[in-house]
Formats: structure tokens, sequence, C-alpha cells
């Protein structure tokens, strides 16, 4: 648990990499759309087959309610401040809360086994990578600079790790308050798949091996998982 910051630097290093790519390739709609709908797979089947599980048998449902009741009301606190806030400050800042988020949810995957951690680790670096797509290409339209473009992107990443840092201490708290944390996790990351990656890849016209992505990357999750069994 306490080198799980040092994983963080996986999805770092690929938020730099999307900014890069959308500063010199500009890929077309349809091409972030099958990235949303494979990261969107890979989230849902890590969540899915690793936090909820452990979730399960920890046999606390009042910490499960609260813990989910409190990270649904972050993430929709966090979706009405976007519909407020315009502008890059605004942009960077919203993407920054949810890197932040992730690198917290990424702490606490790690407190749940090394297995469930590595299997969040994959599946948010496909997350983050389209974050730095979507970052760059927004700045790039009123910064005229690359390199600030991309200097300001990676700056963002540094969250991660931060984020890993501060759910280190949750591994060493009582069960009941890290089912909570768990429960905490499992919602950011649904909320995440179902009202940010999933909304986004619909707004291009969906062709048949664009949505198939999804399932790819679920799949490819489900076996990542099995052959470390």
């Amino acid at each position: 648990m306490s080198s799980a910051w040092m994983y963080t630097l996986i999805p770092a290093a690929a938020v730099v990499l999307g900014a890069v790519a959308a500063v010199n390739i500009r890929p077309g709609p349809r091409i972030v759309s099958a990235i949303q709908h494979l990261a969107a797979g890979v989230v849902f089947a890590a969540a899915a087959g690793e936090i909820l599980p452990d979730l399960m048998h920890r046999n606390a449902p009042v910490a499960t309610v609260v813990g989910g009741g409190i990270a649904l009301a972050v993430m929709l606190a966090i979706k009405q401040v976007e519909g407020l806030v315009k502008g890059p400050l605004g942009l960077l800042s919203m993407v920054g809360v949810d890197i932040l988020i992730d690198g917290l949810v990424l702490g606490i995957g790690f407190s749940a086994g090394a297995k469930a951690g590595i299997l969040l680790t994959v599946a948010l670096t496909l997350e983050v990578l389209f974050l730095g797509l979507t970052v760059a290409n927004e700045l790039g339209e009123s910064v005229r600079s690359r390199l600030a473009v991309v200097g300001a992107t990676a700056a963002l990443a540094l969250l991660l790790p931060l984020g890993a840092v501060l759910a280190t201490p949750v591994a060493a708290l009582p069960p009941s308050i890290v089912a909570g944390f768990f429960a905490f996790g499992l919602i950011a990351l649904l909320y995440l798949v179902t009202e940010e990656l999933l909304v986004e890849a619909h707004q291009t016209p969906d062709r048949p091996w664009v949505t198939a992505m999804f399932f790819v990357g679920f799949l490819a999750i489900l076996v990542l998982e099995e052959l470390m069994s």
C-alpha cells in the first residue's frame, strides 16, 4: 500500500501522452469515442470485479451506504460546478478534481490488495489518457503554445500520486470505515463510466466497431484478472 503512489506514475504518464497526442495529431471524433468506450469497459470491469466483491464480503451495510452516498454527492456536486465554471481555468479545476479522486480511488484499491490495485491502474490509465486528450484539445482552442498546453496538462497529472498518498492511511482504519472508503471508490468509478465516459462517447454517431470497444475493454480486464489469479 505504501508504494501505491508509484503506480500512479503510469496513468500520470498517460495524461501527458494524451496531451502530446492531442496537440500533434488531433485524433478524430470516432477515435476519441472508441477510446472512451474502451476506457469505460475497462473501468467498469475493474470496479465490478475487484472493489465490489471485496465490499460485499465486509458485511458493513451502514458504512457502504454512507461511503456510497458521499461519493454520489461529491460527483454530483462536481457536475454542477462544471456547468457554472467556464473557460480554461474552470476546465483545469474540474479535471484536476477528477484526477485527484482517481488517485484516491487507486490508493483505496491497493488497500484491497495488489491485484485490485494493478487492475485499477490499468483501468485508470486508459481513463486519464482520455482526460489528457480532452484537456489538451480544449486548451488548444485558446492557448497557442503547444508546450504550455502540455505543461498545464502534465501539472494536473501530479494530482494522481497526491490522491494515492492521501489514501495511504485507509488500510490501517477499522474494517467498517475501510468498507465506507471502498463504497466511495466503487460509486465514483461507476459514476465516471455512466455519466462521464459513455455520455461523452455518444456525442458522435455510433459505429458497431466503436460500441464493441466497451466490451473489448471489459473482456480484457476479465482475462487479465484470470491470468493473475
